[in-house]
């Protein structure tokens, strides 16, 4: 089994910055694209940054300029650094995971259980 832990939410001012990190572990192979999601109140859950084993990351077009996602490969760990955030932002903040346990088993999906980020005055 793998299992996906985030942690650094929070209650934030506008404008402020918080820092998710999400921790992977268990019986791990590789890990291929890690990334974060947000789902908010009453809306569906929305691909936020995503960051590949290898090559160039990816962001959602409300968070570029200000989010900033890595990845420590030997640690299995990904980051979310966010800045300059907008009551907007406010969501529930998922870690993905593409994990193969085995040489031999295919890719699948992993979820963390979020961790919540409030952005108001």
């Amino acid at each position: 089994q793998v299992q996906l832990v985030e942690s650094g939410g929070g209650l934030v001012q506008p404008g402020g910055s918080l820092r998710l990190s999400c921790a992977a572990s268990g019986s791990i192979f590789s890990i291929y694209t890690m990334a974060w999601y947000r789902q908010a109140p009453g809306k569906q859950r929305e691909m936020v940054a995503t960051i590949p084993k290898l090559g160039t990351t990816n962001y959602a077009d409300a968070v570029k300029g200000r989010f900033t996602i890595s990845r420590d490969n030997a640690k299995n760990t990904v980051n979310l650094q966010m800045n300059s955030l907008k009551p907007e932002d406010t969501a529930d903040y998922y870690c993905y995971a593409a994990v193969q346990i085995s040489s031999r088993t295919a890719i699948s999906p992993y979820w963390g259980h979020g961790t919540q980020v409030t952005v108001s005055s």
